[in-house]
């Protein structure tokens, strides 16, 4: 991609989420500098390249993108017929996004989506057929899927490949699965060192989509990418969803105008209105299902606000024949993620030079990982220069991307797995809803 006529273009279609502007947080070799952003004229595309801008202006590593900017009505319309980039980028109301994919599939363009590409079932169908179209016009469709590029995932993910210290993974049961994933989100946080300011439709869950089928596809996908490495999953044969449930995330009148700058709640949030002051829509979530065999439980929560000196949490539960491996992210570990490797009933006498054994498996790829023997289970000394922190994994996620627009093929496993993906999380927020 040293060739100009062969660089990737960027346009950026209706950024009404920050995730949009961070794929561009840093200058991306082989990525043309200018953008084109098709957009509604209002204060979320505003938000959006004000903080380019501060990308650009900032004294350490500056970018230097140039967004060329059209808000008219017709703004969906004028991308497809102009197709003046090659990679769309979409990150914002989920409502129409999986319309966008489409149109812009069929426009002959790439598509790097945030999650989620869709958010209910009539829209998974229509992603479905979205991939399908992808394939007859050979381009790339592909969602942002940051979590597989975090430290402890990752390092969950090799020591399950460990039978030596992990055995083999448990099926579990519906009751008690072999995979357990929590996530606990806010609303109000900070975002490249600024308070966010949220779009008032984020707060619906027929625009934003739920905790499941949002915050639940990263949880999915590694359960995934986990625990059935590069391996096909299709979800027609491989996949049971069991069932689930859903409750309300209270935000009150102040809250929601401390996030959004609105004084009032707008006409199509009233019907989740309790008490005249309170929203109460049903937005957080949890699903069981099973992939293979494997039982697993997604669990997503939003909450108002984090408590002080934490963030977004996250907690993962792999149990296996000999050890469990969980990440936790409590007040304990400061509120940062931090594996553990917790011995079972019948994990052997020798588990513990069982382990400093296999960590040569370990080190030879994350060199400087070590593990320590901390009140009877052993925690894993990751080192700081592998914790570059969630915003960073934007920009890996896009070089991951380009790497297969570049060798042309994604693995042959990765779109299968989107499909199967989407169809958990969508399918589980349906079943779901009808539990009372």
């Amino acid at each position: 991609m040293t060739d100009k006529d062969t660089l990737v273009k960027l346009i950026t279609l209706d950024p009404g989420h920050f995730h949009a502007a961070l794929v561009q947080k840093t200058s991306l070799p082989g990525v043309d500098s200018v953008v084109y952003v098709y957009a509604p004229d209002g204060p979320e595309v505003k938000s959006h390249l004000d903080l380019v801008n501060s990308y650009n202006n900032r004294a350490e590593n500056p970018t230097h993108w140039k967004e060329e900017v059209y808000t008219g009505s017709d703004y969906l319309e004028k991308m497809v017929a102009e197709k003046k980039g090659n990679v769309v980028v979409m990150s914002g109301n989920n409502q129409r996004k999986t319309e966008y994919i489409n149109r812009s599939v069929a426009a002959g363009m790439n598509v790097l989506g945030d999650k989620p590409m869709a958010i209910d079932t009539q829209n998974f169908r229509l992603l479905e057929k979205s991939f399908a179209l992808a394939a007859d016009k050979k381009v790339m469709l592909y969602d942002i899927m940051t979590e597989r590029s975090e430290i402890t995932n990752i390092l969950q993910k090799e020591f399950s490949q460990l039978p030596e210290i992990f055995g083999t993974l448990q099926a579990g049961t519906t009751k008690n699965p072999g995979v357990v994933l929590e996530s606990v989100h806010h609303f109000y946080k900070f975002v490249s060192g600024s308070a966010l300011k949220r779009p008032s439709w984020f707060f619906d869950p027929a625009q934003q989509g739920d905790a499941i089928v949002d915050v639940g596809t990263h949880l999915v996908d590694l359960v995934q990418w986990e625990c059935f490495p590069e391996t096909v999953i299709n979800y027609a044969t491989d996949v049971e969803i069991q069932g689930g449930r859903k409750w309300p995330a209270p935000v009150t009148l102040s809250e929601f105008s401390e996030i959004t700058k609105m004084d009032s709640f707008p006409a199509y949030l009233k019907k989740y209105v309790v008490k005249d002051s309170v929203l109460n829509a049903d937005v957080n979530g949890s699903v069981d299902f099973s992939i293979k065999g494997i039982h697993a439980r997604i669990t997503a929560v939003w909450n108002y606000k984090a408590p002080e000196g934490a963030g977004d949490t996250h907690y993962c539960l792999l149990r296996g024949t000999k050890c469990n491996l969980v990440i936790r992210q409590g007040k304990e570990d400061n509120y940062q993620p931090t594996l553990y490797i917790e011995t079972i009933a019948g994990s052997g006498k020798s588990f513990g030079t069982d382990l400093q054994q296999a960590m040569a498996k370990i080190t030879a790829k994350y060199p400087g990982v070590t593990v320590a023997n901390v009140s009877g289970r052993w925690k894993v000394i990751i080192p700081e220069n592998y914790k570059i922190g969630h915003e960073a994994h934007f920009g890996q996620v896009m070089q991951r991307y380009l790497g297969y627009m570049k060798s042309g093929a994604m693995p042959d496993w990765e779109v299968p797995n989107m499909l199967a993906k989407y169809y958990i999380t969508t399918f589980g927020s349906a079943k779901a809803s009808q539990v009372k």
